[in-house]
């Protein structure tokens, strides 16, 4: 629903079975999520959030170390062999955008629907801070990237061993279908009824501050979450 809709389509991609097979064999090319760490006021609101969806809907993830609450900023493919020259670009943008010292705001729950269920965010205020940040690291982290990958380029484990095609067409897209004017700024918070989240949606939301507290760099898992981190600022 609204402005969640681009941000959660691959989530349902995979509740709904769309699967390829990862390769176990090194990729030369990593699927990244380059993201901000909400700080403690975020993290909370979402691990309650999580905790009531999971009541509702107990087949939904959980947050936990593998599927950490955070703020996408850019999702790539870029040369695994590249890595090192992704995370000084990364780190020299970081340097002049002093991220921690941001407020953003949580104004909204929202969902996007699909036969009964839903998966569930908080929606964050764009600011012209996260526009520019964004930006910044498209073109820090251009000359490293490349038009696609496969699901070779993402974690999977024997417990989740596959990677949806939504997934995989969603990060060769993020820019520019999720960057600038498209960008939606939210922190994912898990999975319920569409009933159920209707009735949420229908409740006030408090909308509160919070800061980000530093930014990683992510391999991304089974859609779009982040699975692996690979480079802490």
């Amino acid at each position: 629903m609204k402005r969640l809709i681009v941000g959660f389509i691959i989530g349902l991609g995979s509740l709904l079975g769309f699967a390829e097979t990862s390769n176990a064999q090194q990729s030369p090319v990593t699927a990244i999520d380059i993201a901000l760490e909400p700080d403690e006021t975020m993290i909370q609101h979402a691990q309650a959030v999580n905790a009531q969806l999971r009541k509702n809907y107990p087949k939904g993830f959980a947050l936990d170390a593998s599927h950490r609450p955070h703020i996408t900023i850019l999702q790539r493919y870029v040369r695994s062999v590249d890595l090192g020259n992704v995370y000084a670009a990364v780190d020299k943008v970081l340097e002049k955008e002093k991220v921690d010292s941001w407020q953003l705001q949580a104004f909204e729950y929202d969902f996007i629907p699909f036969k009964g269920i839903g998966i569930a965010g908080i929606g964050i205020q764009p600011t012209d801070n996260l526009l520019r940040l964004q930006q910044q690291l498209i073109d820090a982290v251009a000359p490293f990237t490349e038009e696609t990958g496969t699901a070779a380029a993402f974690v999977t484990t024997p417990e989740d061993s596959e990677i949806n095609q939504p997934t995989i067409d969603y990060v060769a897209a993020f820019v520019p279908r999720s960057t600038g004017q498209h960008f939606v700024p939210h922190v994912t918070v898990g999975v319920a009824t569409q009933l159920y989240l209707e009735e949420m949606l229908a409740e006030p939301f408090e909308a509160f501050t919070f800061s980000p507290t530093s930014a990683s760099v992510y391999q991304l898992g089974n859609f779009g979450t982040a699975r692996k981190k690979l480079k802490s600022f």
